[in-house]
């Protein structure tokens, strides 16, 4: 959508960003600003954040006439606004190149050029512009004067910086999160979900994104069609074209593929090469960077491969110097002081991407590396993650680089670290999105072909060296390549020369611009990178990069490192822009005020059900009513049901590759049938099937009636796979293809994991997650961790996680056991004694001491263990007998399927197993009750519209107009000294007179008792007196009377 960048000087300069649609107003204001309190102030700091007023409305509303164009440049986006020398300036991307398309429809520009305009003074209208007309001054000796004359723009440092090439945004999806971190199903680039991690321009945008937040979600969605906010991330961004004879993935058009590299550096401790070292006591290190290896073919696969480099995580620094002696390295904490921040790093790289595996690249004789890796290693394992147990998920491999690269072979040897890390490289996997049109009536009937969920990334590789550009480049690189020779091997592909040239060639440009960043020239042993041999040319190189990073080092870094400090906005006394919306922001309070003329509470009832499968599909043509139609034609019907399965297909690699969805819409057929048969048996309407997710193993569906789907809408889905470090060893197969496919593919990574989906139903958000968690009867603390993980690492779009909702049901196999021996259990379950059993239940025992699904609960179990039974018979493990003979192993029952369930509007009304026998589990079913509140959008829509009418009546001027005839104060208002009192009264604005409250209260039945006090003796029974029981703040909304009736009940 085309942008327009209009000013208007005079009564008050303002900025306008238009589009045909919207337009967007900024303007400064002049009022007083109150002065921060001390305590809250930064250092130095003796004014408050400037204050500007904005406002967003329809292109036809707003007054253009007196507005001029700024610019002839076309606008792109604006990155924000920055405060410099108490002047206000807006950022404008002014030029951008295409530079990557991920996949269709989402794409990458790389930023050329910016420039900064500022809302407050004239003077500077012309002047980042310079720098883009440069040439046309170099023969005009009096133009140069006149530019002499000029004053300089205080942005002149942030254009350059801004405009140097290292910038990316997109326009079309988050380019601050990875593909595996973001919707595979939905194209978008949502403000939301911004990893302010890698959001270069977070000081800069966030003013102007919350007051996107406090916009109506109309508005809102107009905003984000304009495209006029910008999301920046540094670091390094470029797709090249596969052609289809070279592509590895076979498909039948003959389409090109592409290869994509999106290399995002962290902005949390952003520096140069000598100003930025090893770690903060937040656990931020210096120089990290997120890079992902991207293949998108035409034949519906995404292929996703993520790991990461940072400065070594000790608290240490390194002085500059002209020779190589001078710089000194120096360790400034001892290991207890640094312990700390060195767990707080690995386990939020944990929790972001699974198991972590460092590779160290240090060298092992020289002094200053040296003790940094014995350092290193102290700390790895004397880590959390590393004492957690069978799981792994802290490991470390040493590679000396230059040790190892010196002999004849040269960096060519370096490729022996592929072979050092295959196993960790195996279980880590990969993310992978497939996309398949249906080939069975089934799936034409169920569902349009979507992206699937094929296999997810459990691990990352971390990798560093000293200032983890050139040697961290060049592994990245291998295991890169290791990764996709991975992906193409379990597709039976193989990739030509050309492929793999290309891929090198990502990784050559990668390591140049990440080097240029953060040491000011490009990556050493990019020759190599690139052509896959080391050239005379490429030493020469070498050696000219490392004489120029020594001067930029020594005589430019310390001016680069307050530039960077002052665009992310850490320098002392920098405070970010206030921005107000004087009308909206008002609107807002008072549509909370009044919600209930359009909204009302409306009851509701939800089944869910568990059912882990084993694999079978003898059921799809049994009678499933006794599981999922539970209240028979009498009780309460369900408006939605959540069915969730587990091992709805056998474990195989076939399985674990193909995103197949054939078997799961055979059982939404099966599930929706059952519900029609009752429904019709009821005269009641039919079920809808809303969405349905799968990761191989655990499936989700959720059905609602067809009256519900007018109150639903935001339904999303997710997934998130657990546990493959452990359960890697846990299962021995002799077939050799299995065997590699446990280890090569985390496990049994298919077979664990969640399907969660959420939705907003009414005004109220609702998540359903189905789980399958760690088997084996005493890996109880394994089940808490992979809740934790599912808990903590699923993610929906605009970043929902799970908590995130008012109401959440959790249905499954959670595996966990009932701790007591065999033999006890099942003469307890044959006498019927079942507290005694759940008294001794791991998961009654782990949520007590608060380990494992804290703050849910779970109704009373009424009915046996559900695990685990013989195959058509109401009999446990008959096996029994001949596995304690033998001493093999043998099942002891429990209730490994279980419903848990937290929010305040829920109420659990029914739990049970239902009898269907043909799987080794029992499946169960729970019946809630929720009170949704239910909001008449339209009514609320024209409440608002006449909200901000007579709002604009009341201020005197539209925000459009920008108020010319009001004053800023009384537009901005104040804010109230404690929450429930009115802001503060101006010359406009008249709490007292505001929202029909009287100036005092008027008791009629009072006055008509004095005037007839002498015709009547019992008069003082109609006097009445303030009420006692009102609240002490006359401001507070409440129904309580201000006067009540005196009476001589109340008297006494």
């Amino acid at each position: 959508m085309a942008i327009r960048l209009l000013l208007r000087s005079h009564p008050h300069r303002a900025i306008a960003l238009n589009t045909p649609s919207h337009t967007l107003v900024i303007r400064h204001s002049a009022g007083s600003s109150p002065e921060p309190l001390p305590s809250l102030s930064p250092p130095g700091q003796g004014h408050a954040a400037a204050r500007c007023i904005v406002d967003f409305s329809t292109s036809d509303t707003v007054d253009l006439t007196d507005y001029r164009p700024l610019t002839p440049l076309p606008v792109q986006g604006t990155l924000g606004l920055i405060t410099l020398d108490d002047e206000v300036f807006l950022c404008i991307v002014t030029s951008s190149t295409l530079v990557a398309t991920v996949r269709p429809g989402e794409t990458v520009q790389r930023i050329n050029a910016v420039d900064f305009y500022c809302l407050n003074k004239a003077d500077y209208d012309n002047g980042t512009q310079l720098a883009a007309t440069e040439a046309l001054w170099q023969d005009d000796l009096d133009d140069r004067r006149e530019r002499d004359q000029l004053p300089e723009h205080p942005c002149q440092a942030l254009q350059k910086l801004l405009s140097g090439g290292s910038f990316y945004y997109s326009a079309d999806f988050d380019l601050t999160n990875r593909l595996q971190d973001r919707s595979a199903f939905k194209v978008t680039s949502d403000y939301d979900s911004l990893d302010e991690e890698f959001l270069w321009n977070s000081y800069m945008i966030k003013p102007l994104v919350d007051f996107r937040t406090r916009l109506a979600t109309h508005e809102r969605q107009a905003l984000d069609a304009c495209r006029i906010l910008t999301s920046a991330i540094r670091g390094f961004a470029m797709s090249i074209v596969v052609p289809a004879h070279s592509s590895p993935v076979r498909q039948r058009a003959g389409l090109p593929s592409n290869l994509t590299l999106i290399s995002r550096l962290s902005c949390r401790r952003a520096g140069t090469r000598f100003n930025a070292r090893g770690i903060d006591d937040d656990g931020n290190v210096a120089n990290f960077v997120e890079s992902e290896t991207l293949f998108w073919s035409p034949a519906g696969l995404c292929f996703s491969y993520t790991q990461v480099r940072g400065s070594v995580p000790i608290f240490w620094e390194q002085a500059t110097g002209l020779l190589p002696g001078q710089q000194k390295i120096q360790i400034t904490r001892s290991v207890e002081a640094t312990q700390p921040a060195f767990d707080k790093h690995v386990e939020e790289l944990e929790r972001n991407y699974g198991a972590v595996h460092i590779l160290n690249l240090l060298s092992e004789s020289k002094p200053g590396e040296m003790e940094l890796t014995a350092r290193y290693r102290y700390h790895v394992r004397h880590s959390p993650l590393t004492a957690s147990g069978p799981k792994d998920l802290l490991r470390e491999t040493e590679f000396d680089f230059h040790a190892q690269t010196k002999g004849p072979s040269g960096y060519e040897a370096a490729n022996i670290i592929k072979w050092m890390i295959r196993g960790s490289t195996q279980a880590f996997a990969y993310y992978l999105l497939e996309t398949r049109e249906g080939n069975s009536p089934v799936a034409s009937r169920m569902a349009r072909a979507r992206p699937s969920v094929v296999v997810q990334q459990d691990g990352v590789f971390r990798t560093n060296c000293l200032d983890c550009l050139d040697r961290t480049n060049l592994i990245q690189t291998m295991i890169s390549h290791a990764a996709i020779e991975q992906f193409f091997e379990q597709r039976q592909a193989k990739a030509a020369s050309d492929f793999w040239m290309r891929h090198s060639t990502l990784w050559a440009d990668n390591g140049d611009c990440l080097s240029k960043i953060y040491a000011g020239t490009g990556a050493l042993k990019s020759s190599f990178t690139r052509h896959g041999k080391m050239s005379l040319a490429g030493a020469l190189a070498d050696a000219r990069k490392s004489a120029t990073r020594m001067y930029i080092n020594n005589f430019a870094d310390k001016g680069r490192q307050n530039l960077m400090d002052l665009l992310l906005g850490r320098l002392v006394g920098q405070l970010p822009v206030h921005l107000y919306d004087p009308i909206n922001d008002f609107v807002n309070v008072e549509l909370n005020k009044r919600a209930a003329e359009y909204s009302a509470p409306r009851p509701a009832t939800i089944l869910v059900g568990t059912f882990n499968l084993n694999g079978r599909m003898e059921g799809l043509h049994e009678d499933l009513s006794c599981w999922l139609c539970p209240t028979g034609r009498h009780g309460p019907e369900p408006d939605l049901v959540a069915v969730g399965f587990q091992e709805i297909v056998e474990l195989s690699p076939q399985h674990i590759m193909s995103a197949d969805p054939t078997v799961r819409q055979l059982w939404e057929v099966a599930v929706k049938k059952t519900l029609d048969e009752q429904a019709k048996r009821r005269g009641t309407e039919e079920y809808v099937l809303l969405r349905s997710g799968q990761l191989v193993g655990a499936a989700l569906m959720v059905f609602v009636k067809s009256s519900a789907l007018a109150h639903i809408k935001q339904v999303e889905g997710s997934v998130k796979k657990v546990g493959p470090r452990a359960r890697s060893t846990k299962h021995a197969v002799t077939a050799n293809v299995l065997t590699r496919f446990q280890t090569g593919l985390s496990g049994t990574a298919g077979n664990k994991g969640a399907v969660a989906i959420r939705m907003t139903y009414a005004d109220t958000r609702i998540c359903f997650v189905t789980a399958h968690l760690a088997a084996g009867f005493a890996n109880y603390d394994e089940r808490n961790r992979d809740y934790n993980t599912i808990s903590h690492g699923l993610r929906f779009q605009r970043n929902y996680s799970i908590d995130d909702h008012d109401a959440i049901i959790w249905l499954g196999d959670f595996n966990y056991r009932i701790g007591l021996g065999d033999e006890k259990v099942r003469k307890l379950v044959q006498v019927g004694d079942l507290d005694h059993l759940y008294e001794n239940d791991q998961l009654n025992l782990q949520m007590l001491a608060g380990l494992a699904f804290p703050f849910y609960s779970e109704a009373r179990i009424m009915f046996p263990p559900t695990y685990r039974y013989d195959l058509g018979v109401d009999v446990y493990d008959s096996s029994y007998a001949h596995a304690v003979a033998s001493m093999e192993k043998h099942r002891i029952p429990a209730w490994c399927d279980r419903v848990l369930y937290k929010g305040a509007g829920l109420r659990q009304m029914a739990y049970d197993a239902a009898p269907l026998r043909f799987s080794d589990h029992r499946p169960v079913y729970a019946l809630f009750s929720i009170g949704v509140l239910v909001i008449d959008d339209g009514l609320k829509d024209r409440l608002s519209q006449e909200l901000y009418r007579q709002r604009r009546l009341d201020v005197g001027q539209a925000t459009g107009q920008l108020f010319d005839e009001a004053d800023d104060d009384d537009l901005i208002g104040y804010e109230p000294i404690a929450p429930g009192l009115p802001p503060a009264s101006s010359d406009r604005r008249k709490w007292w007179l505001e929202n029909g409250l009287p100036v005092r209260s008027a008791v009629a039945g009072a006055a008509a008792a004095d005037a007839n006090a002498d015709a009547n003796a019992n008069a003082s029974a109609a006097t009445v007196w303030l009420y006692p029981g009102r609240l002490s703040n006359p401001f507070a909304v409440s129904d309580e009377p201000d006067w009540a009736p005196r009476s001589s009940s109340v008297e006494q």
